[in-house]
């Protein structure tokens, strides 16, 4: 009997992918490659005198230029840091004319030969150079033969990789967490040092260490440039290169010593900054429900009277929008608006132009009898929650929630006395000392909530604050929400999508569609006649445009609406229809209905005690209806069967637009 031939199951966690074996015109120039790169390295293991490798790394001209060396790479290190890191952020962040080309020149040191590298370093800044002469004239500095011409060739040749490593960072952090921190107060210089600096952290200290390592590594633009000058210039390097000379074993173990330096600075960068690990860190979660926390309570706390809005303070809202949104917003003291429309109509945009950080729209904003729309944006005493809630990950959520109060100067201990307070009335209190990314994500938007809140500013703009609270927890904090904003000096603007937000917390209702305002009325207006398609479906209710045409509506979508009550010809309108108006048989009714179309039922979903109906016809735009379950079960309807469908013309609502 033939046996079959199996194989060896993968270990436990590493699942084998399918034809993930390498295949052999691949693998062998591979695994040459390797061994290519890996020879050299043996040849200096397998030629060092282990015996003597103690006396000659211990020899006055060993030590003489291992401390050079070392006092060489680290003020190279400096001054690339120094230098380096505004570079790196002009690159990331800034568009200027002639950006390719800086970044070419930046390039240019690590694929130029060094040789060629301190040739131009003797032209530039030689005695006979073009910047060298000034210098010596003028200061007396000559950098050639000179430890700090050392110093000049090491940076040239090593800023690049700092320089290239934290603008790949810069560019990879979401400017969503500076532009928070500039809505709460905070200056360019301090949102850098406060909030960028620490989160690039990683790609800055990545590209410090490889900096360094090359620095004390750099051997040709030195020997050009500063020469080759025992207790001056002599670096390790320079050393090596002499010892091969006169002492080839010494040269050996000098080579080993940089070798291992190299080794150690790389396999830091692996396991601790470049995400080569084998493991990836788990996301701790404390803990992943919002209910397990305690309700925020009601009432019964002092409303903290901090920040640059004084208590009792009264800001009234002017801005003239233009760009691509295009209103005009006026507003008094204690108004909450909420804003909605559906996608791309420029609600975030909207935000973004009062806060001055978009180009696509610009806002002339008085606050008070203060114009603001000149100031930059941490000048303008506007908080803003984004979407994410863009939580600083490097603080705790109490250091997070007093940032704002902080940059306003507000002393460290009343700070954080103020910013407890704000945590334990949105019920995350206890969480004052975790860090975001031990939150879930109901949390943390309440941790963000809190943080806007506290910075009491003049102009408050929410996006979408409560979307990721759970239900509960959201009635909780729209409670709150409600309450802080009845007292609110200033003018609140809530984007949502949630129409029990927009009836509760806004006293009126924006609706934009491609940046312009469609309606803006209170809810109660904006609920019985809705001007926008969007708003009335976001509403629960049928949304039909079309033209009048006789007795009814030539609809755009197709097909044709009779009304109850005749409107001018040609006039635009749109018919409002609730879906409990709308009935559903199996067979074509007989009788008052004058709508009656014929369809097939696409989706049946839960709203409450009763069942939704999404009903598609090639006569009449989709419609749905409202209706019992027990009529569901009696109709048989489920997804697929052909109904027919009816809306009397007196029940069809229609606001002209």
């Amino acid at each position: 009997m033939r046996r079959l031939r199996t194989t060896a199951p993968a270990p436990a966690g590493e699942p084998r992918a399918p034809g993930s074996r390498a295949p052999l015109a691949l693998a062998v120039p591979a695994l040459i490659a390797v061994a290519f790169l890996l020879l050299p390295l043996v040849g200096i293991l397998a030629r060092t005198t282990w015996s003597e490798l103690g006396t000659h790394l211990t020899s006055p001209g060993v030590l003489e230029a291992l401390r050079l060396s070392l006092l060489v790479s680290f003020w190279a290190l400096g001054l690339a840091l120094l230098l380096g890191v505004p570079l790196a952020w002009l690159l990331a962040r800034v568009s200027f004319p002639g950006k390719a080309l800086v970044r070419s020149l930046v390039l240019l040191p690590m694929v130029l030969p060094p040789t060629v590298g301190g040739v131009a370093l003797l032209l530039g800044f030689g005695r006979r150079g073009l910047l060298g002469p000034w210098l010596e004239g003028t200061f007396g500095i000559v950098l050639p033969f000179h430890t700090s011409g050392a110093v000049v060739a090491a940076t040239f040749v090593s800023m690049p990789f700092l320089v290239i490593s934290l603008e790949g960072t810069l560019a990879g952090l979401r400017t969503t967490y500076e532009e928070t921190a500039a809505s709460l107060g905070a200056s360019p210089v301090r949102v850098f040092c406060t909030v960028t600096l620490p989160m690039v952290a990683p790609g800055l200290a990545a590209g410090a260490a490889l900096t360094w390592a090359r620095a004390l590594g750099e051997f040709g633009a030195t020997i050009t440039f500063a020469g080759n000058l025992p207790g001056t210039t002599q670096t390790l390097p320079l050393e090596v290169y002499l010892l091969l000379q006169d002492s080839p074993e010494a040269a050996t173990s000098v080579s080993l010593l940089l070798l291992v330096i190299a080794m150690a600075v790389l396999i830091c960068l692996r396991g601790r900054w470049t995400g080569a690990t084998t493991g990836r860190p788990v996301r701790t979660v404390w803990p992943a429900d919002d209910t397990a926390l305690p309700a925020p309570p009601a009432t019964g706390l002092a409303e903290p009277d901090t920040g640059p809005a004084a208590p009792g303070e009264r800001w009234p809202l002017h801005a003239e929008v233009t760009g691509f949104n295009q209103l005009t917003l006026d507003a008094g003291p204690g108004t909450t608006i909420a804003v909605v429309g559906p996608n791309g109509a420029g609600k975030t945009t909207l935000l973004r132009a009062l806060l001055g950080l978009t180009p696509r729209a610009r806002a002339a904003l008085r606050l008070g009898d203060t114009d603001v729309g000149a100031l930059p944006p941490h000048r303008r005493g506007v908080a803003w929650v984004p979407q994410d809630g863009a939580l600083f990950p490097h603080l705790t959520a109490l250091t997070n929630t007093a940032y704002g109060l902080r940059a306003h100067g507000t002393p460290r201990a009343e700070a954080r006395r103020t910013a407890q307070q704000w945590l334990d009335r949105l019920g995350v209190g206890p969480l004052a000392h975790r860090r975001p990314a031990q939150l879930s994500g109901g949390q943390a938007q309440r941790v963000a909530l809190a943080r806007a809140l506290a910075a009491r500013p003049r102009l408050l703009l929410l996006d979408e604050p409560l979307a990721a609270l759970d239900q509960t927890t959201r009635a909780h904090v729209r409670h709150t929400l409600r309450t802080h904003l009845a007292a609110f000096g200033g003018v609140c603007l809530l984007v949502t999508h949630d129409p029990v937000e927009a009836v509760s917390l806004a006293d009126r209702v924006l609706v934009l569609d491609d940046g312009r305002a469609l309606q803006d009325a209170p809810p109660a207006e904006v609920t019985r006649h809705p001007r926008s398609p969007w708003v009335a479906r976001m509403l629960g209710r049928n949304a039909w445009p079309g033209t009048a045409d006789g007795d009814g509506l030539a609809l755009t979508d197709g097909g044709r609406l009779v009304l109850a009550d005749r409107l001018p010809e040609g006039v635009r309108a749109l018919a409002i229809i609730a879906p409990e108006a709308v009935s559903v048989h199996l067979d074509k009714p007989a009788g008052s209905p004058r709508n009656v179309w014929p369809g097939t039922v696409r989706e049946i979903t839960s709203a409450g005690s009763r069942l939704r109906v999404l009903v598609t016809s090639d006569r009449a735009p989709d419609l749905v209806a409202e209706i019992t379950p027990s009529a569901a079960l009696e109709l048989g309807l489920a997804d697929g069967v052909s109904v027919w469908t009816s809306v009397k013309a007196t029940e069809v609502s229609v606001v002209t637009l």
